[in-house]
């Protein structure tokens, strides 16, 4: 990579029109990703790539006129400590507002490339150029919020706010509901059958804990494996694969750490299975109420339907236990 002082004049403007580009490219991208979720912040994203071809037009209306038409194979990746940019293939299917962040990261690392590459100029013209676009991506900001205002009515916000709540729902909710209603109830009945069968509180939390486990990996692969997001708009499969995973092995070890009690404990065999019991009874009214919270399902109905569902597994396992 070549330092920043070692570049020429012909080698500055070479990368800020290069830079010029690429940005324009990632807004773009950054447009048609969002155009049929956010179509407002997609045409905000748009005006913002507009801005940026017309300052790499103003660029090259410069370099030509000084050096020609040929530009030298230098990139911002070829000069240390300016302008670093994520591929463009990490910052698709990014969230709204992680785009914006990125926009504005952006804006203030092309700031810092002019700024510097003013100082370094000899050249009158060249050193007005990049100050005047040092001073345009200052306010680049200010412009984006001033195209939001003007493209963002609040009838647009409010839709958009609603698409982030539903994104949010079908990304992490519901997958995180899935693992939370599985692992709490699904494991249920090798527990409490461990625990009435072998009435040793550490067989039956080396068996909760495989269960809730093994559960969880099982969960998070066939998640993940089930679909890409591409046409349910359901975001990154490993994400969601992650979030059942976790949520999956979290609702079986809720109920199954309580049986690291010692067996040495006077009556630790009941004193771990009422506490765990008592965990149960929270874990399903938290289910309940994420359902009703997040999924439109009312209180009582999801409540019920949850709590006559984990009653029969939890009975199942005790009865196959104490027989």
């Amino acid at each position: 990579m070549k330092a920043f002082d070692n570049l020429s004049e012909r080698e500055i403007l070479a990368v800020a029109i290069a830079a010029e580009e690429e940005d324009s490219r990632i807004y773009l991208t950054f447009a048609e990703d969002l155009h049929e979720r956010y179509p407002s912040s997609a045409k905000v994203f748009e005006e913002m790539a507009e801005e940026e071809k017309q300052h790499r037009h103003m660029l090259f209306e410069l370099y030509e006129s000084r050096f020609g038409q040929n530009l030298p194979p230098i990139r911002r990746e070829d000069v240390k400590g300016f302008l670093k940019r994520r591929p463009i293939w990490l910052t698709r299917n990014l969230p709204l507002d992680r785009m914006r962040k990125e926009a504005q990261a952006m804006e203030f690392q092309a700031e810092r490339f002019y700024v510097k590459a003013a100082e370094r100029a000899t050249d009158t013209g060249v050193r007005k150029l990049l100050g005047d676009l040092a001073e345009a991506e200052q306010k680049h900001e200010d412009m984006a919020t001033k195209f939001g205002e003007a493209i963002l009515t609040p009838d647009a916000r409010q839709q958009e706010d609603e698409t982030r709540r539903r994104m949010f729902v079908l990304q992490y909710v519901q997958p995180g509901l899935v693992g939370l209603m599985d692992g709490s109830v699904s494991t249920l009945a090798p527990l409490f059958a461990a625990a009435f069968a072998t009435h040793n509180t550490l067989a039956t939390f080396l068996v909760g804990l495989a269960a809730s486990v093994g559960a969880g990996i099982s969960m998070g692969f066939a998640e993940a494996l089930s679909d890409d997001g591409s046409l349910t708009g359901r975001g990154t499969p490993w994400i969601r694969g992650a979030v059942t995973g976790v949520m999956t092995a979290l609702g079986g070890l809720g109920h199954t750490l309580p049986y690291l009690v010692p067996n040495s404990w006077p009556n630790a065999f009941y004193i771990a299975t009422v506490i765990s019991a008592i965990v149960v009874f929270f874990e399903l009214w938290i289910i309940a109420w994420i359902r009703a919270r997040f999924m439109d399902t009312p209180f009582l109905q999801a409540a019920f339907q949850i709590v006559v569902g984990g009653v029969l597994v939890l009975l199942t396992g005790i009865l196959i236990g104490a027989a």
